[in-house]
């Protein structure tokens, strides 16, 4: 029953990984490669990618260690978040034009199960939203926080890496949420001011002019109750000094270790950690899939009202998406880094 709404070039291209990074990334362990379109058989869907994610994760899954998710595999294509258009559907309640959402990104022209693919509306939401705030990224900032930070009214939250895409909503979802104070740290001026002017942030500081641990105190003169960590390091540190007793710690990235070639030392004040009774908690998206359903009617609601508001550092063409990746890894994104193939 496959239907075509456009005709499918014979190739597209698509990234894959050539060799695995030792340490930093390097535009050489990357490869852009043609390779047949194929049409969908039952219950498949052909879809042209008009939008990719580049997220941190994905750089874990370039080394070959065994994680919660696997690694990607030599000279094999990448994959990730993507919305696109159907153009030829093998299964009923998905037509060409329909537009979804699905995992295999880092290509034009995609075969994907129907079963791993969602309808969504672009008359609702710009499709790139569904890759940020109403997608991964926005889950994760309201499953930590909500879920994972046990975040109630009146805590004072401190989230670092606040102007990325998972960051900067955390720190608005507290605010909306009766957080007493939303603390933030980024890596430019730019940033900081974006946190404070345009996303409501109490206070924040760009970690690179001084100690985290001299501006978070400045900026948290009473303490912080939960501490939203994308960063590690020298953050990690000093949320722990400042976090008050019983405070929790949502553990979603540690980037800033990303790359490292030798082993990173951990905080040398961990003893605070039993003294103050925190709590520390590692968290994965995927485990928090019952919370969905508040998440889109919460955060679909604010986006609507104007009360949450978003950025995206949008990279154009296929032939960019390495160049996109390898520029979140540095920092290089305010807001959720998207690569757009049109449209």
């Amino acid at each position: 029953m496959s239907a075509s709404a456009s005709a499918a070039p014979a190739t597209s291209r698509e990234w894959h990984l050539v060799a695995r990074p030792q340490g930093w990334p390097k535009p050489e362990d990357f490869a852009l490669r043609e390779a047949p379109v194929l049409q969908p058989g039952e219950g498949q869907l052909l879809v042209r990618n008009t939008h990719m994610s580049v997220d941190p994760y994905m750089r874990g899954r370039m080394n070959d260690v065994k994680s919660y998710i696997p690694p990607f595999q030599l000279d094999r294509p990448m994959d990730g978040g993507a919305v696109g258009e159907v153009v030829a559907s093998g299964v009923e309640g998905f037509a060409p034009g329909d537009h979804v959402l699905h995992g295999l990104g880092w290509r034009e022209y995609a075969l994907v199960e129907a079963r791993h693919a969602v309808k969504v509306d672009p008359d609702a939401a710009p499709l790139s939203a569904y890759l940020g705030v109403l997608g991964m990224p926005g889950m994760t900032a309201y499953a930590g926080l909500v879920d994972v930070a046990s975040f109630k009214e009146g805590d004072a939250v401190f989230v670092s890496g606040a102007a990325g895409a998972v960051g900067s909503q955390v720190g608005q979802i507290a605010r909306l949420k009766g957080a007493s104070r939303v603390i933030g740290s980024a890596g430019s001026d730019e940033k900081v001011r974006l946190l404070v002017e345009e996303y409501g942030f109490d206070a924040a500081f760009n970690y690179k002019n001084g100690p985290v641990l001299e501006q978070l105190k400045k900026a948290a003169p009473d303490g912080i109750d939960v501490y939203f960590e994308n960063v590690g390091g020298e953050h990690l540190e000093a949320a722990i000094s400042v976090l008050n007793p019983h405070g929790r710690i949502a553990l979603c990235g540690l980037i800033s270790q990303y790359n490292a070639t030798e082993p990173v030392p951990g905080p040398n004040n961990f003893a605070l950690v039993l003294g103050k009774r925190l709590r520390i908690q590692g968290m994965i998206v995927n485990d928090h899939e019952a919370l969905r359903p508040r998440f889109v009617e919460e955060v679909g609601g604010w986006l609507r009202s104007g009360e949450l508001k978003y950025r995206e550092t949008v990279v154009h063409g296929v032939d960019n998406a390495v160049d996109a990746f390898l520029g979140l890894l540095r920092g290089e994104n305010t807001g959720k880094m998207i690569v757009s193939f049109g449209d």
